[in-house]
């Protein structure tokens, strides 16, 4: 290994704003000394270390990212290195929106050097935003970032990209339009950053050689989650086969650039169906025809679709029913035990741990001015977890991921909602001669809506508490909020209301699939099965609702449900139901023990024998 020995303080001051030209050659013969290191057996699995450090979304917060450093004790007061065998993990997205891009990278290219002399180590990541500006993925770039670069960027060659850009123009607008659009389209700085993230540039060149992901002590670490591509490809093969796709996409549209045959103004889906359409018409050289086709067929890469271990977000937003069985499998083909990730902010901005610990969020916003948040790192030391702000403070450990059914801005967990809605003082708003009354329930600053159903006082049936409970009970957490309340001198049912909610017909109606961070044929095949274990005939559309917080699937009017029988509710018949592994852990845990003590005063004994005979009937055919 090349040894790279400079001083503290030439080293800081290469890290200063318009100093680059000593500190690019440091950062070229770090990526020198990462080609070397390439030829390892495994260059991804590390264990034995005694302390990690992991910081996640900086997204060009500078301060922050300083602050936390040193609360973290990785860096000292003269941001010189300090954490000594620390292994430093940063889990990508160190740039877009925010204005110090460049500095965060320049700190952290500096910190890898100074960690590999005091025998620790810093692990960078490919963040989607990573990713995206090696591409030319530039919607998240800020007038600032790009400005970083101005003293980079050469007169001619933004000349020439305008020569090209005006020539392409169809229409006869006046130079000045022109040149308005040209600026708007390529700020002061976009060209010298564009040559900055090219394979061959200061950034490019050290992104490319960075992983996806990496396993330490037996934890992963990587920045969207873990789809179904880690089982199937294992670490090797995701950071191998993706990376690849990356590298052989920037060198490709490198070359094209060059050859002025695409243009560097254009984003990265605008200049793939230009190219296809250049292909078409045989208007590419034939010199670069495998160039074109190159840079065509790596666009179409999981690395950059939501199938992909950077985009990912299934593993931070799914519950353990809809994503258990594929996490267990991820981290089993690694030989992890658990995943730390970015990404996904956290709903608190602060670290957040779910499924039992083998899932830990560390995206806490720390770009205050576009998330709210703040910076936090992880600690992972003689395997205790703990957290330390940028503001310092005690650490504490992660905090337990919130449980919030159709009420994620309410800034409150389900069990202080059910509190609410027990306790709190009711005001009737409308009521429509239903069963079913609307009412505004407030407790201190708090107000939220719910729909109260009174019961006869004789009657112990209550469908809509009892899937309530069973959910809780499953871990499912569609269902929302449901009490036991007493109105006006009626006893009842009260059901929380989510606000701005979007039901599933009008969802369709509008064409609309949202993205959603779970997707949404996952949300209902745990739907199906759910609603064939409470026997749910009725399941419509106008009965699924989608929260615009987080587009997760909630479930209400259950009043048909529990009927004494054993078969499938009619819409179901023919429905694949999905129980796999962790579906049927659940349902074991509810045995009829469970059953009878939670569901006792709201189901009679026919309706919990057959509760018990469907569930029994879901665990035989189970995914085993």
């Amino acid at each position: 290994m090349i040894s790279i020995v400079s001083s503290k303080k030439y080293l800081q001051r290469t890290n200063q704003p318009g100093n680059r030209a000593g500190f690019l050659l440091i950062a070229l013969l770090l990526c020198l000394c990462a080609s070397l290191s390439s030829a390892q057996t495994d260059e991804w699995h590390f264990s034995g270390v005694e302390r990690i450090v992991a910081v996640g979304d900086v997204h060009g917060a500078y301060d922050a990212l300083v602050a936390t450093l040193q609360n973290a004790a990785i860096i000292d007061e003269e941001l010189a290195w300090s954490g000594g065998k620390t292994h430093l993990v940063m889990t990508g997205d160190l740039l877009d929106r925010g204005p110090y891009s460049r500095r965060v990278m320049d700190l952290i290219m500096r910190l890898e050097h100074e960690a590999s002399l005091a025998g620790g180590r810093v692990h960078q990541l490919l963040g989607n935003h990573e990713v995206m500006n090696l591409i030319g993925d530039l919607r998240y770039v800020s007038s600032e970032e790009y400005a970083a670069f101005r003293d980079d960027e050469k007169a001619r060659e933004r000349k020439q990209w305008y020569k090209q850009f005006r020539n392409g123009k169809t229409t006869n607008n006046n130079e000045a339009t022109i040149r308005a659009e040209f600026d708007k389209k390529a700020p002061p700085g976009y060209f010298g950053h564009r040559r900055a993230f090219r394979h061959d540039g200061v950034y490019g060149s050290w992104l490319l050689h960075k992983p996806l992901m990496v396993v330490i002590n037996q934890t992963a670490f990587v920045h969207g989650g873990m789809p179904p591509l880690v089982a199937e490809q294992g670490l090797a093969g995701v950071n191998i086969a993706l990376k690849k796709d990356l590298h052989d996409f920037v060198t490709a549209r490198a070359e094209l650039e060059d050859a002025a045959v695409i243009n560097p103004i254009d984003g990265f889906r605008t200049t793939v169906a230009l190219l296809v359409a250049k292909m078409n018409a045989g208007q590419v050289p034939e010199v670069l025809e495998a160039a074109a086709q190159q840079l065509v067929d790596r666009s179409k890469s999981p690395l950059h679709g939501p199938a992909g271990p950077t985009w990912y977000r299934g593993t931070a937003t799914c519950n353990r029913l809809i994503e258990g069985d594929a996490l267990n499998l991820a981290l089993s083909r690694i030989s992890a035990k658990r995943v730390v990730m970015g990404h996904t902010s956290t709903s608190t901005r602060q670290v957040q741990q779910r499924m039992n610990g083998r899932i830990i969020t560390i995206d806490t916003g720390m770009l205050k001015s576009h998330y709210e948040g703040s910076g936090n790192a992880l600690i992972i030391e003689s395997d205790k977890l703990r957290v330390v702000h940028q503001d310092g403070g005690k650490a504490l450990p992660p905090l337990e991921h919130p449980l919030r059914v159709g009420h994620e801005s309410l800034a409150i967990d389900d069990s202080e909602l059910a509190e609410i809605l027990e306790n709190g003082d009711v005001f009737e708003i409308y009521a429509d001669g239903g069963a079913w009354r609307l009412v505004q329930v407030t407790a201190g600053e708090i107000s939220v809506y719910a729909y109260f159903n009174a019961r006869e006082s004789e009657q112990s049936f209550d469908p809509e508490l009892a899937a309530y409970k069973l959910d809780r009970l499953l871990g499912l957490g569609m269902v929302p909020v449901t009490v036991r309340r007493e109105i006006a001198g009626r006893q009842g049912t009260l059901q929380f209301v989510p606000a701005a909610t979007l039901t599933e017909r009008a969802r369709v109606a509008a064409g609309q699939w949202l993205g959603a961070p779970c997707a949404l044929r996952k949300q209902m095949g745990a739907m199906y099965v759910f609603d064939a274990l409470i026997h749910n005939p009725t399941r419509t559309p106008s009965s699924m609702l989608y929260s615009p917080d987080d587009w997760l699937l909630i479930l209400v009017d259950h009043e048909n449900s529990f009927n004494a029988v054993d078969e499938l509710p009619a819409y179901l018949q023919g429905v694949e139901l999905a129980v796999g592994h962790q579906w049927r852990t659940a349902l074991l845990e509810l045995n009829d023990a469970v059953l009878h003590a939670e569901l006792g005063d709201m189901l009679d004994e026919r309706q919990l024998a057959a509760l018990g005979r469907r569930r029994d009937a879901l665990v035989r055919d189970a995914i085993h």
